[in-house]
């Protein structure tokens, strides 16, 4: 009511006060929500001079009264086939915001007893009671703050004498808050308009609301009696929007009323036992937006907009929910684990420094034991738009990493850029602990995770943006442990710090493109470190792509001193180890090769650092290799950071690698110009869609019709596969098994999400004999220390058929 108050609907009075009276005991409020304002007020009017702010009871007689008593309230079972008399005396109300109205004694002499009225202003509580002890003993009476239900003076009309009233009065009663779900009915005649002051916003609103809906039983009814300005119709709409049946009327005037200019109005919500969303009916019609005005027309207004807002949240699945909305029960009740449950959400105010993207999840069935009942974990702004962060799949799979029964993910974006993770995450405290299950003890510290890329010290050795690929970064880092690595490099590890050089295209950020052990020559040590950070690691999916331990850890720099080259002779990446050890398949086959010398021909499409053809060329003396890079920065890079060279044995072209492919396809009897091997380990620049690796394109049928024909009779085609989505992995099989048939093999890494996929262009069976003597061959075709030898070896014995 507060913000049009020039507009006030005048109080129509039962007393001979006339009306200029009554313009001045207005002047006495000013402020709505202000104690003594209306303490003053009260101790002017007087106990006997009843003040009605909205509609009279004639007006409002019949359809609160059937409001009440409607099958729809709080009455079940018998008490729905009592008569009306009992009917009514068994509904519990709550009148709050009471002041002088009469609305309370018609209501229980219409037979509603079981009435509570509240009010904080003590003067006119005591004169209400005063008034109605004698003829209304079962009337009850609290001082009482709306907003807080906190009893401050008990006044009960029960009492015998006027002394017993005055003796009650005298003492403050330290009573509790009345306890959840104790009213059938709250009846609001003007409360909730009095409490929105354009001052305080609709903060008192949303805490007398809250109050509101905690008070009233499942099934129960919120009657509020209001003039429907804008503000009031905001707070109630998105207040009541889950788990609220709302119906809205229009009170008729009395006829011989002197107010023309504002109608009251009456919204009706009952507490519905589920979450839904339901429409709002509206019983006015056409004449009666017309015949009330701006009011009306501005309410249908308001009605129109949350319709379509209600029309959202009832066919759109995957919406954000606010705090506030997830609080009034949009989902259910947060307080118990729900297994399977997902929501989007937001945290904090769009557009303000507290503002976070997220989703809730709640473990699957069964997926325990549980390291926690509740976690939070942040997601960096340059990996916030991955497969793994956004779509259900990854992230149920980081639910089941972080081994948390509830796990709200963050995804932090450019409005918090600029903050650190030690003020995110004090920051979010707060708003995350509303979205605790009941399991979680309140003096317990919610977990934050992220994950640990194991990098003890990190220096970027040189940085570049390229126009095709994007930030390009090469680093030189120390692991704090080597458990991904052969026994010979962990031993080595014990007594030096091994430095390994790593390139990244930051568009992949979640991949790792390439990573080479560094040897030292001479007597140089590893460099010491400069300077130390603690900093949150993002999930560590790089290396490989493999997911790692979610933890907190110290990140610093050291500085290069002595001179180290890449050992082309290692390969540090377990998936170009798997590939190699593929080629084993290629032996069961190839009769002989296509060009003179014996050379088997051999194509790579995406040069990376260089590491993989570089290995190939150095250990796998029988491979004649082309290489076929889009960007001549990255060949700028592998040249001079990661030793890449080229020989008449290893050249590369800087080309489209689809264009190359198709070209050597369309040489149609041209038996010299194909190619025994085609290998392709390119990633995926968009990683949204769910493949880390390769692009999209080159899984097409249309691109792996052009490979197959590329190739030689006997030819062998190679892809590294990088992605967690099953879907988008079956997608892919499919594929594959439509262009080459059966002669499909698989090497999946342990605790990787890398495969290397293997097809066959000649469709004759292999034999579980012809693996095992090609496993050999290959051993032997190997120039390379015995360590090395024995994990591509190993590698090769996993290598099975893709299952049909």
């Amino acid at each position: 009511m507060g913000r049009k108050k020039q507009q006030t609907n005048q109080p129509q009075q039962n007393s001979s006060a006339g009306e200029k009276n009554q313009d001045e005991l207005l002047k006495t409020l000013g402020d709505f929500t202000s104690k003594e304002n209306w303490d003053q007020f009260f101790t002017i009017r007087g106990s006997d001079d009843s003040f009605e702010w909205y509609a009279e009871w004639p007006q409002l007689q019949s359809l609160l009264t059937d409001q009440l008593l409607s099958p729809s309230s709080a009455l079940t079972g018998s008490d729905r086939d009592a008569p009306a008399a009992a009917q009514a005396a068994e509904v519990s109300i709550l009148v709050p915001g009471c002041g002088n109205s009469k609305l309370s004694e018609h209501l229980y002499d219409a037979g509603f007893l079981d009435i509570m009225n509240v009010d904080f202003s003590k003067v006119v509580i005591s004169d209400m009671l005063r008034r109605n002890v004698r003829e209304r003993p079962g009337m009850k009476w609290r001082v009482m703050d709306m907003t807080s239900m906190q009893v401050i003076i008990m006044a009960n009309a029960e009492a015998r004498s006027q002394e017993s009233v005055e003796r009650e009065k005298s003492n403050v009663i330290c009573a509790s808050q009345f306890a959840d779900e104790t009213f059938d009915a709250i009846v609001d005649k003007g409360g909730l308009d009095a409490l929105m002051e354009p001052e305080l916003g609709s903060i008192l609103g949303n805490q007398y609301l809250s109050e509101v809906k905690r008070l009233l039983k499942t099934g129960g009814k919120y009657i509020c009696l209001t003039l429907v300005e804008s503000h009031v119709l905001d707070l109630l709409f998105s207040k009541f929007r889950f788990g609220w049946k709302m119906s809205l009327y229009v009170i008729a005037k009395e006829p011989s009323s002197r107010n023309l200019k504002l109608q009251t109005f009456m919204v009706v919500v009952e507490k519905d036992i589920s979450a839904s969303v339901s429409e709002i009916s509206s019983f006015m019609d056409e004449y009666s937006a017309e015949s009330h005005g701006n009011q009306a027309r501005e309410l249908y207004t308001a009605l129109e907009r949350e319709r379509k807002v209600r029309s959202e949240y009832s066919n759109v699945s995957d919406i954000l929910y606010s705090l506030e909305d997830l609080n009034l029960g949009a989902k259910g009740n947060l307080s118990e684990l729900e297994p399977g449950r997902r929501i989007k959400l937001i945290l904090g105010e769009p557009g303000g420094s507290r503002f976070y993207n997220g989703v809730l999840l709640d473990a699957q069935q069964d997926s325990g034991p549980f390291s926690y009942h509740f976690a939070v974990f942040l997601v960096p702004k340059v990996r916030a738009g991955e497969w793994l962060f956004t779509s259900e799949e990854g992230q149920s799979l980081i639910v089941i990493s972080s081994k948390a029964a509830r796990l709200v993910i963050i995804l932090l974006d450019s409005s918090n850029s600029n903050a650190s993770m030690e003020y995110i995450q004090m920051d979010l405290s707060p708003l995350v602990k509303q979205l605790a299950p009941k399991q979680c003890d309140d003096g317990v510290q919610i977990p934050f995770l992220t994950a640990s890329d194991g990098v003890k010290k990190r220096d970027i050795v040189h940085q570049v943006t390229s126009f095709l690929t994007g930030p390009i970064v090469v680093d030189e880092v120390i692991y704090e442990k080597l458990d991904d690595y052969d026994d010979d490099l962990k031993r080595k590890s014990e007594s030096q710090d091994l430095v390994f050089r790593r390139l990244t295209f930051q568009r992949s950020h979640s991949l790792l493109q390439s990573e080479a052990l560094l040897s030292t020559e001479g007597s140089d040590e590893i460099s010491t470190e400069v300077k130390e950070n603690k900093v949150k690691a993002a999930l560590r999916t790089r290396r490989k792509g493999k997911q790692g331990q979610f933890d907190s850890h110290s990140s610093g720099t050291y500085a290069s001193s002595g001179k180290r080259k890449v050992d082309h002779n290692y390969l540090a990446s377990s998936y170009h180890n798997g590939i190699i050890s593929g080629l084993l398949l290629l032996y069961v086959h190839l009769k002989g090769s296509n060009s003179s010398g014996g050379m088997v021909e051999t194509v790579v499409i995406g040069l990376g650092a260089g590491l993989l053809p570089m290995f190939m060329k150095t250990c796998l003396p029988a491979l004649k290799i082309e290489v076929v890079e889009l960007d001549p920065v990255v060949l700028s890079v592998a040249k001079k950071y990661f030793g890449f060279e080229e020989d008449e044995r290893l050249q590369v072209h800087i080309a489209d690698g689809i264009h190359f492919v198709s070209k050597r396809a369309d040489t149609e009897g041209q038996s010299s110009c194909k190619h025994d091997i085609l290998i392709v380990d390119v990633d995926s620049s968009d990683s949204s869609s769910g493949l880390t690796c390769p692009a999209e394109d080159f899984v097409e049928e249309s691109f792996l019709l052009s490979a197959k024909n590329s190739l030689s009779e006997e030819g062998l085609f190679v892809i590294n596969l990088v992605t967690r989505s099953s879907t988008v992995k079956n997608a892919v099989y499919s594929s594959l098994k439509k262009v080459f048939g059966r002669n499909l093999f698989s090497l999946q890494l342990e605790e990787d999400v890398n495969e290397v996929i293997f097809a066959l262009k000649n469709d004759s069976p292999i034999t579980e004999d012809e693996l095992s003597e090609a496993c050999v061959k290959l051993e032997r075709s190997l120039e390379l220390q015995q360590q090395e030898c024995k994990r591509i070896v190993n590698a090769s014995k996993l290598i099975k058929p893709l299952p049909w």
